[in-house]
C-alpha cells in the first residue's frame, strides 16, 4: 500500500531531544535551577575536592538557599535541620557513601537528585531499585551482538551508572536500595570498601578515580523491603531525614513544590489557595500522629503513610482540577477527593477511620464546614 504525502503541508512534529530540557515535563535538577548553581560557581571561592562543581558551603547553600553577596536569591530546595545537609554534603566529600534514610515522602529522593546536581552538574546517573533489579544494573552488562561476534571485549561491554561515575569521578544514586534484592545489594560491598569494580571476563578492573561518591535512598515502611546486610551497612554514613517539624514548615514545603510544579502545568498560584494547603496538611499530620492538633482528640491512623509528596499530589491535583473545572481558586471541593484518596487505601478499615474522623474532628472544627461538606460529598 504506497501513501501520499504533501509536500506543501506541514511537517509533523518531532518530539524534544534528550538534551532539549525546556520541553521537558520535569527537567533535571542541574537544568532546572542551572542559573542558581553558575552563580554560586561563579561566587564560590572556597576550596573544592577533586571533581566537584561547587564547595561543600556551596553545595549546602544550593540545598538550603540564601542570599549571595551579589544580590542572587538561591531558593531552599530542602527545609529542615540546617545540620542534616551539612552531614551529608561532608560525607560525600569523604571516601564514604551516603544513605538517606527516612518514612516515605521524606524527600530522600529530592535530596539525593540536587545533591548529584551541586556537586557533579549531573544527576542522571542512576539505579532504580525494585524487586527485579538485575546484578548488571549495579556491574555491567553486556552488548550480545558485539559478544556472540567478537567475544569477551570492552567494546562489548555496556557498563552500569555506577561503573560509568567510578571511571568519570562523579555521584551516582541508588535509588530504593531496600527494595534490590539482598544479593544484588551486597555487589555493592567490592565497590564502596576497595573502591575496585572487577570485570573477571576480561581479567581487568575498573577503579574509582577521586571524585566518585554514592547517594542511596531507603525506607523501611513499605511492603517489600530487603533489609541491608550489616556488611553493606557499615559502609555507609546514614542522614535520617526526618518528617516536618511543624505544620508550617509543611505548609511552606508543599507551597513550594507546587508551585515550581504548577508553573511548569500553568496551573493557578498557590497563593490563593494557601488556606487548603494548610487543611490538607493538618489532616495529613493529624491522622499520621493519632491524635489532633491541640492534643485533645485521639484519633485512629490509616494504613497509608501520608506523607509531604502525598499532600503534594494532592494539592496539585486540585489546583489542576480549579484551574480546568472551576475560577481557578482552590477551594475545599477541588481537594476532597484527593483526600480521600489518600487516606482510603484500605477499603474496608480505612474509610472506618476516615469517616470517624470526619465526623469527630472536621465536623466540630470552625471554619471546615466547606471542607466537611465537600469531604461528606466525596466519600457519599
Amino acid at each position: 500500500m504506497s501513501v501520499s504525502v504533501d509536500p506543501t503541508a506541514d511537517p509533523m512534529p518531532v518530539a524534544p531531544s534528550g538534551n532539549d530540557s525546556a520541553q521537558a515535563l520535569r527537567p533535571h535538577a542541574e537544568d532546572a535551577f542551572a542559573g542558581e548553581l553558575a552563580a554560586l560557581a561563579a561566587q564560590d571561592d572556597r576550596p573544592r575536592p577533586a571533581r566537584w562543581k561547587l564547595s561543600p558551603w556551596a553545595v549546602a547553600t544550593y540545598l538550603l538557599g540564601g542570599v549571595l553577596p551579589d544580590g542572587t536569591v538561591i531558593s531552599p530546595k530542602y527545609v529542615g535541620p540546617r545540620r542534616i545537609v551539612e552531614v551529608a554534603v561532608s560525607t560525600l566529600a569523604t571516601d564514604r557513601a551516603l544513605l538517606l534514610l527516612g518514612v516515605p515522602g521524606t524527600a530522600k529522593t529530592w535530596v539525593s537528585e540536587h545533591l548529584a546536581a551541586a556537586v557533579s552538574g549531573d544527576s542522571t546517573l542512576l539505579v532504580q531499585g525494585t524487586a527485579g533489579t538485575p546484578e548488571e544494573a549495579i556491574r555491567y552488562g553486556w552488548n550480545y551482538a558485539q559478544l556472540l561476534a567478537h567475544g569477551p571485549s570492552r567494546d562489548a561491554l555496556v557498563p552500569s551508572p555506577v561503573m560509568r561515575a567510578m571511571a568519570e569521578g562523579a555521584t551516582v544514586r541508588v535509588e530504593e536500595l531496600t527494595r534490590i534484592p539482598a544479593d544484588v545489594q551486597d555487589t555493592l560491598i567490592t565497590i564502596l570498601s576497595e573502591k575496585t569494580l572487577p570485570i573477571p571476563e576480561l581479567g581487568q578492573e575498573v577503579q574509582a578515580v577521586r571524585g566518585f561518591s554514592l547517594i542511596a535512598t531507603a525506607n523501611d515502611r513499605d511492603r517489600g523491603v530487603n533489609e541491608l546486610s550489616s556488611a553493606l551497612r557499615r559502609r555507609f554514613n546514614t542522614v535520617v531525614l526526618p518528617l516536618p517539624e511543624s505544620v508550617e514548615a509543611e505548609v511552606d514545603i508543599v507551597a513550594r513544590r507546587v508551585d515550581q510544579i504548577g508553573r511548569s502545568l500553568d496551573l493557578p498560584a498557590v497563593p490563593e489557595g494557601i488556606d487548603e494547603i494548610r487543611r490538607v496538611v493538618t489532616v495529613f499530620r493529624e491522622l499520621r500522629a493519632g491524635v489532633t492538633s491541640d492534643g485533645r482528640t485521639k484519633v485512629k491512623s490509616p494504613s497509608g503513610t501520608l506523607s509531604t509528596a502525598e499532600a503534594i499530589s494532592v494539592v496539585t491535583g486540585g489546583l489542576a482540577l480549579a484551574a480546568h473545572f472551576g475560577d481557578g481558586v482552590l477551594r475545599a471541593g477541588d481537594v476532597a477527593a484527593g483526600v480521600l484518596g489518600a487516606v482510603v487505601r484500605d477499603p474496608a478499615a480505612d474509610r472506618v477511620v476516615w469517616q470517624e474522623y470526619l465526623e469527630a474532628v472536621v465536623r466540630e472544627r470552625a471554619g471546615w464546614t466547606d471542607f466537611y461538606r465537600a469531604c461528606r460529598e466525596v466519600s457519599a
